[in-house]
């Protein structure tokens, strides 16, 4: 599979429009999810584990008991991808 190409600093503002929540910080997509329990959380992180696997792509993830932290970036790329957003979109999907 063919590495993807970064995207452009205009694609990329683009991008955060149609993102609610989400940020630049670092180079990265950056977004904090908070929800009502640890097992909600951790619920939403398996569900996208298995988005990860589908696109191989994975994040820069953590969580701590309600909250999950992500950072989205492509490191073949040097930087954001469409796969950053397209995982963006798709954890914004399961988040609401």
């Amino acid at each position: 599979m063919a590495t993807p190409q970064r995207l452009t600093d205009p694609e990329i503002q683009t991008a955060l429009g149609e993102l609610s929540g989400w940020s630049l910080q670092g180079n990265k997509l950056h977004r904090q999810f908070k929800f009502g329990n640890f097992n909600q959380a951790f619920g939403f992180m398996t569900r996208l584990a298995l988005v990860a696997e589908t696109l191989n792509h994975h994040p820069e993830w953590s969580n701590v008991y309600n909250r999950v932290t992500i950072d989205l970036t492509t490191h073949d790329a040097g930087g954001i991808t469409e796969l950053d957003v397209k995982f963006a979109t798709k954890a914004n999907s399961f988040a609401d």
